[in-house]
């Protein structure tokens, strides 16, 4: 990051350390669930965040409680972001009864409505359609809140992904488009199913405000969301954001990503986002070595205690395994007799 008139995007010192605890507690979390998911103690997949933690933090600062999230699978930074606290996070990608969703659901299906994570979705380009039922509920009962969409590079390719471009500007709603183009649709280079890989010119026909941003950086991507989460609640309609980054690990946990580019990967670690923020805090005066260091332990403890927490926590009752479905036994039965 380059130092410019308005260094900090009017960030405060409060604010600008909630950032990097934010950005250390999803790559801690984030490193140590892919552990996790490869001795097979997770209860379900999971997919890292590793290279978007700058967007995260971002989110952070910008939206409030009022405010909604839609995001997909690779959510663990914006449901911190948004509120959610890493004890219920993890202890239902542990697939126990104190996690988000009771330890029924994992990453697929993270949702706390009291902090406005209002859904995850699964399937890609879902986040924007359901983020666009919120919006269009949110302008019809007044207005004064913004709706965020987080969805991959990849979801730019499915249908939905127009459908609700197209909605969203003819009904002016308040909504957030945030791409996460972190360079790969699981497996494929963006290079291979996009012919125009500049997403932000191509959300432009759609007539809507776009941006094309540095994702490794911080205070660029705070002050972009600003823009376009303040104009979303005063009711101006809708934004498209592309924050440009890169994956900085397999798409799964688990997964082998021997097929990314190795200078690539190597030029992109050399932006890991957490560790480029302390440097630049620190070159920029912003903090010493010794609030910084106290910001990591903090960081550490409180992931060390998510991880305690979650493992140590009880699983689901099989009393309730047909709560919170859309069906129970005696309706299965009906379709039977």
């Amino acid at each position: 990051m380059s130092a410019s008139t308005d260094l900090t995007a009017g960030l405060g010192t409060d604010d600008l350390e909630a950032m990097y605890h934010l950005m250390l507690v999803t790559t801690l979390a984030d490193v140590r669930s892919a552990k996790e998911a490869k001795a097979g103690r997770l209860a379900a997949a999971f997919y890292p965040v590793r290279g978007m933690e700058a967007v995260c933090a971002a989110l952070g600062a910008v939206l409030d409680k009022e405010d909604r999230m839609v995001s997909t699978y690779r959510n663990l930074g914006d449901a911190l972001a948004k509120g959610a606290t890493l004890r219920s996070i993890m202890a239902e990608l542990y697939g126990r009864a104190n996690g988000m969703s009771k330890g029924k659901g994992g990453p697929m299906h993270l949702q706390d409505q009291e902090v406005g994570f209002t859904a995850t979705t699964g399937i890609v380009g879902e986040s924007l359609p359901l983020a666009v039922g919120l919006a269009m509920a949110t302008q019809l009962d007044g207005g004064g809140r913004a709706t965020v969409a987080t969805f991959g590079d990849g979801a730019t390719s499915i249908g939905s992904y127009h459908e609700s471009m197209n909605f969203a500007a003819l009904w002016k709603l308040p909504v957030v488009f945030v791409c996460q183009n972190n360079q790969w649709g699981e497996h494929t280079a963006i290079a291979d199913y996009a012919p125009d890989t500049d997403l932000a010119k191509r959300a432009a026909s759609y007539a809507m405000p776009t941006e094309r941003v540095d994702g490794f950086d911080p205070i660029a991507s705070t002050r972009a969301l600003r823009v376009a989460v303040e104009r979303a609640r005063r009711g101006e309609g809708p934004s498209f954001i592309e924050f440009v980054h890169y994956r900085l690990t397999g798409h799964t946990g688990t997964a082998d990503f021997s097929y990314v580019p190795k200078d690539e990967l190597a030029a992109a670690m050399k932006r890991d986002p957490a560790p480029s923020f302390r440097t630049w805090l620190k070159d920029n005066g912003i903090f010493d070595d010794a609030a910084l260091t106290a910001v990591e332990k903090r960081a550490q403890d409180y992931v060390d205690d998510a991880f305690s927490y979650a493992e140590s926590s009880p699983f689901p009752d099989p009393d309730t395994l047909e709560t919170d479905v859309f069906a129970d036994d005696e309706f299965v039965r009906s379709l039977n007799r």
